[in-house]
């Protein structure tokens, strides 16, 4: 069992507090969000932050809700940032339930070992045991839906070659059934404000055209701190090959909310749906 890292600090630490937190957060209750009765009919990707709540849980719940309004999913995969160094390019969890103050969340074992047959997967649950990247997106699908099974993974690589060949995969993995595909990510780091703006508009520009080699080009060239590019990378990819359409669901800065702008970090939440 998976304890949460990070409850108390990223996010409030009882379900009483977490859940008050989650209806200001999202202004509506579950039942206001999400259609009655109404299931996920085919894949659908996000880029979502993860941040502390105080921080990006704004953005990331406007992203949520975009992608409850399309039904329940049956299964959410979450790519996240690697923070912790651990694993190899893309590194999977265990099949053991992850806990939150909102309760318990099971891992898709069948789905687990289909995506760890994919090219560049290795297993090494030390990959997540601090990691809040995966951690912290939990509650929010709690909250909409309850215990939904899920995939934990975290990316290192930033190799197109290797993203091309995995996202191959898991594009004819996933194709036709209704669930989730998940980039956690936040987008630059301690820039001002003005710097980080223009810098993420580069990024979610070639992210908008799904264009893989223009959003990996454009984050050397530009050296974007975005820390999970791997992991929006594979959702871009996959997001085509399955035939999905971007949209841009919200920007926003940690100044925004701090007033802080000399050194601010970048939010956006992306949904990748429907036909192009």
């Amino acid at each position: 069992m998976r304890l949460p890292a990070v409850a108390g600090t990223f996010y409030p630490g009882t379900k009483e507090e977490l859940e008050l937190e989650l209806r200001e957060l999202f202004g509506e209750t579950p039942g206001e969000i999400v259609p009655r009765g109404r299931r996920l009919r085919g894949p659908l990707g996000l880029i979502l932050p993860h941040a502390g709540y105080m921080y990006s849980g704004g953005v990331a719940a406007e992203g949520f809700k975009a992608a409850a309004a399309e039904g329940r999913p049956d299964a959410v995969l979450i790519f996240a940032t690697n923070h912790t160094g651990y694993g190899g390019a893309i590194t999977l969890g265990e099949p053991e339930t992850w806990v939150t103050p909102l309760g318990e969340v099971p891992v898709d074992g069948d789905l687990l070992e289909k995506i760890g047959e994919l090219p560049g997967v290795v297993r090494d649950r030390r990959a997540f045991i601090r990691e809040h990247a995966v951690e912290v997106q939990l509650p929010f699908i709690q909250y909409l839906f309850g215990p939904v099974p899920f995939v934990p993974a975290v990316v290192y690589t930033q190799d197109a070659k290797l993203i091309r060949e995995f996202s191959e995969g898991l594009a004819k993995l996933v194709r036709g059934k209704p669930l989730w595909i998940i980039a956690s990510s936040d987008f630059t780091h301690y820039e001002p404000q003005e710097v980080a703006a223009e810098k993420d508009k580069r990024a979610l520009g070639e992210i908008l055209e799904l264009d893989l080699e223009g959003f990996l080009g454009a984050v050397e060239e530009l050296d974007i701190t975005i820390c999970g590019v791997g992991a929006i990378a594979i959702v871009m990819e996959t997001s085509r090959l399955l035939g999905l359409k971007p949209r841009l669901v919200s920007y926003r800065t940690s100044g925004d909310v701090s007033g802080y702008t000399r050194e601010v970090v970048g939010y956006a939440a992306v949904i990748f749906q429907g036909r192009r």
